[in-house]
């Protein structure tokens, strides 16, 4: 059990999306930003295994610079690319090797969904984690979650051992039927878990959201970014571990600290315009891609997925026709959506539950008839 004393602040960073310099991660950026969040009083970084030079990265910026005892790090067991348990389980070694952080504060097995579920079960990863546990490896142990109530309550019913739970959550998707956001949430807290919240600014879009929605909020706080509205509103629910932002940049940290160092939940009058930018945002005609990239790993064509979203994105969620066209023929030929070959490799691993293949070929429509 997670006691009070071990809970972070709620603002957690997230080491998906890091700031990069040509392919590289640009490692004196994130020094900057680690000590800005460490400086801030907040201790929670979030990496992976599947992040592609994350948890090296942190060895580098964070686990050299700073003592053990200054920050706590999650990072997660990702089944589904082990062919088999032996190799699953040594993805844990492979990540204290990386990180060099001696033992890991949050373990999870990661992007548990009803397509990859029982392969954790089959690899006795359950047990795995008990026993690191035991052994001082991790302190503690969970899971992260892409998937529907239902799944989630038969998980927690299994495993109540699990100490907590990372799921997404955001305003925009807290009634979306296809992540079922606030039914999760609620079935987590049945189960007395504490939370751990992902994608609170879904990927990014809530930075920017539709101009009704940005007038809306604007009206109330004129200099208040977008983004902290977003934040704020799942740091206010209760049984909330922390919050990972997936900062890219050192003004996102500025902004992010400037409203999160010292919390303050959302108020009445606040909640009133998050409600009225969910029934806004409820009627938009966007494909709900995270760029989380999941996708293109396994695509046998290399389309460049997310990149093909977010051109259709703009035409679809602001008429920015030009502009989506410009975005979309600036991808090279075959990246593009008429390579899809509708094999839906991508959609057996991607957590919003996109029909992709579907997509790509209405978006080959838009575009290229």
């Amino acid at each position: 059990m997670i006691t009070m004393e071990q809970q972070p602040k709620k603002l957690g960073f997230g080491l998906m999306r890091l700031p990069r310099k040509g392919l590289s991660i640009d490692v004196e950026q994130v020094k900057e930003m680690v000590d800005l969040f460490l400086a801030a009083g907040c201790t929670y970084f979030d990496t992976a295994y599947v992040y592609p030079g994350s948890e090296d990265a942190i060895h580098r910026a964070l686990v050299e610079r700073h003592p053990r005892d200054a920050y706590t790090l999650a990072t997660k067991l990702y089944a589904g690319m082990m062919p088999t348990e032996k190799t699953a389980k040594q993805e844990l070694s492979t990540s204290l090797k990386r990180t060099g952080a001696g033992y890991i504060d949050y373990y999870l097995l990661h992007s548990l969904m009803r397509g990859n579920w029982k392969l954790y079960e089959k690899y006795h990863l359950w047990d795995f984690v008990q026993e690191q546990k035991a052994a001082g490896t991790i302190r503690h142990y969970g899971f992260s979650f892409h998937d529907g109530p239902e799944l989630l309550d038969e998980i927690l019913t299994l495993h109540p051992d699990a100490e907590f739970v990372q799921l997404q959550i955001n305003y925009v998707d807290w009634e979306n039927p296809s992540v079922t956001s606030r039914k999760n949430y609620e079935v987590a807290r049945k189960h007395g878990k504490q939370i751990v919240i992902m994608e609170p600014v879904k990927g990014g879009k809530l930075a920017a959201p539709p101009k009704e929605v940005q007038s809306l909020m604007q009206s109330v706080a004129p200099d208040r970014s977008y983004a902290s509205w977003a934040i704020r509103f799942c740091a206010s629910l209760e049984g909330v571990l922390t919050v990972l932002s997936g900062m890219s940049n050192l003004d996102q940290m500025r902004d992010n600290l400037s409203y999160m160092t010292d919390f303050v939940p959302l108020n009445e009058a606040e909640q009133r315009i998050i409600h009225e930018a969910q029934r806004i945002m409820g009627l938009s005609n966007t494909i709900p891609c995270t760029a989380c990239r999941y996708c293109t790993e396994g695509c046998p064509q290399q389309i460049a997925i997310p990149e093909v979203f977010s051109a259709a994105n703009l035409a679809l969620g602001s008429g920015r026709v030009l502009e989506a066209r410009a975005a979309y023929e600036a991808l090279p030929e075959e990246a593009r959506a008429s390579a899809c070959i509708g094999c839906r490799a991508c959609e057996q691993v991607c957590p919003q539950h996109i029909p992709i293949s579907d997509n790509m070929q209405k978006i080959r429509g838009m575009f290229e008839n």
